[in-house]
This record gives structure tokens, sequence and C-alpha cells, in this order.
């Protein structure tokens, strides 16, 4: 998606090599350096329109022409696209908040494929301070759960590979997250559960600190479960059925979606739930409770990360 930014590429790139030419002007044209540094590397390539869009909003062109080594995990036009980012969205965010974004997508290292480490999500920290997790197996690198899908291209400061969605730096813990991210029935029902006479006063605190991979139910995934029970509201539902069914919804630890393999998923207070990755709506995942029958769950966002795990978000509410 071909994006209007504030300069033509060949404004762009002049502005760049505006000092190169200043010291220059007295020599040959033989003598001018041509660079291809990462900003060069965005620049030059059309699919990185958006990307270069938002380089320029954050005001990171020089950063990015600088020494490094850098590593960049460079979302192309189609990423923007499938993460929703239009060049509505990149404007009416503040260059600060543009900056964050694309820092996150940068370490202050060279790091090519081969040197991702082999098993899952190991922590790097980025040139913004957050952290994000890389894993290298038998389908590719990845990053936050994101594929990799054109490693090790090359640039003089570092080294760019192409990710087919934007990274998002966490918001907050799992339950500031579910807060921000509108999970309203969700909130209500762990406060209920973590509040309420027989309840557990330590589930909010533990999904706020613990690191863990919830299946978060929608808003209209719970309606569907109250419809289902007769009931017009959370708090009608039993406190130890709302205990058991919460936490059948959380895996100990970090399970990206590059994490999940078809079979079964042992659930953290135990039981399983089981996993199919072409099943669900349009082909994608799936998740299947012990109590659902045959009536899965499908997957339809995935990868949200937060500071202490990571949200999948679901469209039925499993049952142990």
């Amino acid at each position: 998606m071909e994006i209007k930014t504030l300069f033509t590429k060949a404004a762009f790139a002049a502005a760049l090599c505006f000092p190169v030419f200043l010291t220059s002007c007295d020599k040959d044209e033989d003598d001018v350096v041509v660079t291809n540094t990462i900003t060069d590397v965005v620049v030059k390539n059309d699919n990185f329109s958006t990307l270069e869009s938002a380089v320029i909003r954050a005001n990171l062109q020089t950063t990015l022409s600088g020494t490094g080594p850098f590593t960049v995990f460079a979302p192309d036009n189609a990423a923007f696209t499938a993460s929703g980012i239009t060049s509505t969205v990149l404007n009416s965010l503040t260059p600060a908040q543009v900056s964050s974004i694309l820092l996150y997508h940068t370490i202050g290292a060279r790091i090519a494929a081969a040197d991702v480490p082999a098993g899952p999500n190991a922590k790097v920290v980025t040139a913004g301070g957050d952290s994000v997790f890389v894993t290298r197996n038998a389908s590719g690198v990845y990053i936050n759960g994101i594929k990799v899908n054109t490693a090790d291209v090359a640039a003089d400061n570092g080294i760019v590979h192409v990710i087919g969605k934007v990274l998002m730096p966490p918001a907050g813990n799992i339950v500031e997250t579910a807060v921000a991210g509108g999970l309203d029935s969700l909130v209500k029902a762990v406060t209920r559960a973590t509040t309420a006479p027989g309840g557990d006063p330590t589930l909010a605190g533990t999904l706020s600190s613990a690191t863990l991979t919830v299946f978060a139910p929608t808003n209209a995934a719970f309606t569907q479960l109250l419809a289902a029970l007769s009931l017009t509201d959370i708090n009608q539902i039993p406190i130890g059925t709302l205990l058991a069914v919460l936490r059948y919804h959380v895996v100990g630890g970090r399970a990206f979606s590059s994490d999940l393999a078809n079979g079964s998923l042992a659930m953290l207070a135990g039981g399983n739930t089981t996993i199919n990755l072409t099943n669900g709506a349009g082909g994608g995942p799936s998740i299947l409770g012990n109590g659902n029958g045959g009536n899965r769950s499908n997957i339809t966002a995935t990868n949200l990360v937060c500071r202490n795990g990571v949200i999948h978000l679901i469209d039925r509410v499993l049952l142990p």
C-alpha cells in the first residue's frame, strides 16, 4: 500500500546524503560515497513505503543511518495492513509513539538468522529497553511468535529481517492488557473470582505477576456462555464454577503461536485442551475444551504481548 509521505523518496534520499555532498562538492563524482545503511535499505524498497513513513514520522532516519550495529525486524507494507495500521492510524500517533513502536523492532546488535538461539523464546532487549522473544526452529525464525519471511537482508550498519506483522510493545501486565483491550467480561469475571466469598484472593495478582499464557474469551464469548447457561450476568455463575473455568484458560510460561502444535495442551490448573492449527475459521487455529463437546473455539487473534506473558483471543469460553 502506497502511503504519501512528507518527502518523496528522491528528496528523502537526498536529505540523507546532504552531508556527503557538502564534503564532496570539489571532488570528482567517482569520490561520492554510496551507502547502504538500514535507512537506505528501507528507502530503496517499495515494499517498505509505510515503514519509511513511520521512520520519518519518528525522526529515526539518522539513527538508523548511524554506526550501529543494528538488527531491525522490519514489517513490510502487507504487515502494516495485516496489523490494521493504515496511514490514518499512523498519522494519528505522535512521533514519540511511532518511535516507541519502531525501536521495539530494533536490536542494538547484529543478529543473523543463524545466530538466533534454537529453542523457544530467547529474551532479547530492544533499543527501546523492552524485551522481545526470538526463536529458531525447523519452521524458521520467529520474534514474539511472528515469522521472519525474509531473513538476512544485509546493510552497512547491521541486518534486516522482514516480518509479516507489526510488533506492538507491551502495554502492561495480563490484567492491564485485558482492561486496555476492552475484554470487559473477562475482567469482570476475574474480579469477581478474586473478591467474592469463596473465591481465590490471589487470582488477579497471579495473572498480573506470574509468567503465563492466557486464552482470553471475548465479550461475545461470555455472552454466548451465559445464554447457554440460561443466565443473564456473570455474577450469577457459581463461584466454584467460575474459578474452574477461568483457571482452565491459563498455561504456564509464554506460549506464542509459534509454540503451539497440533494435539493436547496441558492447562496450568490441570486438565488438557486440544489444539488444531488449521481447522478453525478460515483455516486458522482452534482450541477445544474437554467440556465443549465438538464446539471448538476459534483463536481469533494471537501473540498479544504483555509484561508477564502473552494473550490469545478466543471466541468461545473453554469448559473443563
